[in-house]
């Protein structure tokens, strides 16, 4: 048996994956919501944040990210210096509200999987895994990204977006939870949420799954495709070194590079499920 024919053969082992989407599966580097964060403080307010801020709360529900983009001390300090207060609910609203159609708009130029991620999807579904997903986009961005998705090849079995559940969206788990039950999974810890920011890991670990992080191919790392492949072993060595610290010290059992690399960290959990082991 292959790495990547990890087939279901008992009660113990695996039974679903529960993928985010950008960063994870598509859009590697998470550029789609970071660029249009960086796009909508500008046409609201003609106020600039950087590339680097718009990517510390990633994984929240968007309106979260956005109020706690503004909480940020080096954001609430320029914000502060140029309006004379901190940043208003009404003010997350009028973000919140400029975010969404350039989102909409922006979503599927973002749709393109992350490279050898299908193939290796399709064979552990094949073998009788379950793809679940969910996301920090709300579900009109959902809806534009998910038949874009779909053409490029990807299509999980279930999704939620983060404003489908009153409960709410990360870090609790009520997104991975929504999964099992769509997906009729027996077990929360013979799932395993895959994400590549910290929200995503806690989301996993809340709903008692196994949980593996994502260093290069999402938000953490923070670079295009392009950009990636033109890097020195080196260069690319400094960048995941504090990507895979942040999510182990959020709690990941697990941390990769991409979801390419999945099987491997399969097959420890199983045998780890064997053995009696529990996330």
């Amino acid at each position: 048996m292959t790495e990547t024919q990890i087939a279901i053969h008992s009660a113990t082992d695996v039974q679903g994956l529960i993928l985010d989407w950008a960063g994870t599966v598509v859009d590697f580097g998470s550029f789609a919501p970071t660029s249009i964060f960086v796009e909508a403080f500008a046409r609201a307010y003609d106020f600039e944040v950087t590339l680097d801020e718009a990517r510390q709360p990633m994984g929240l529900g968007k309106w979260d990210h956005i109020a706690t983009l503004g909480r940020l001390p080096s954001v609430d300090a320029r914000w502060q210096a140029r309006f004379g207060h901190p940043m208003s609910r009404e003010e997350v609203d009028h973000l919140y509200h400029t975010f969404m159609p350039l989102q909409i708009a922006a979503v599927t130029r973002f749709a393109a999987p992350i490279p050898s991620v299908l193939p290796v999807l399709a064979s552990l579904r094949a073998q009788g895994l379950r793809i679940g997903s969910c996301s920090g986009y709300p579900r009109p961005v959902m809806e534009a990204l998910v038949p874009a998705a779909a053409e490029l090849g990807y299509r999980p079995d279930h999704w939620v977006a983060t404003d489908d559940l009153k409960a709410g969206g990360r870090p609790g788990p009520w997104m991975a939870l929504a999964n099992v039950i769509e997906l009729g999974l027996s077990a929360v810890h013979r799932c395993i949420k895959v994400d590549d920011a910290v929200p995503g890991i806690s989301e996993g670990l809340n709903a008692g799954m196994w949980t593996v992080g994502l260093s290069v191919s999402g938000n953490e790392f923070g670079a295009t495709l392009e950009e990636f492949a033109a890097m020195g072993q080196d260069e690319i060595a400094a960048r995941r070194a504090p990507a895979e610290a942040k999510l182990r010290q959020a709690g990941a059992h697990y941390v990769i590079d991409t979801l390419a690399d999945i099987a491997p960290v399969l097959a420890d959990i199983n045998r780890r499920l064997a053995l009696g082991e529990r996330p």
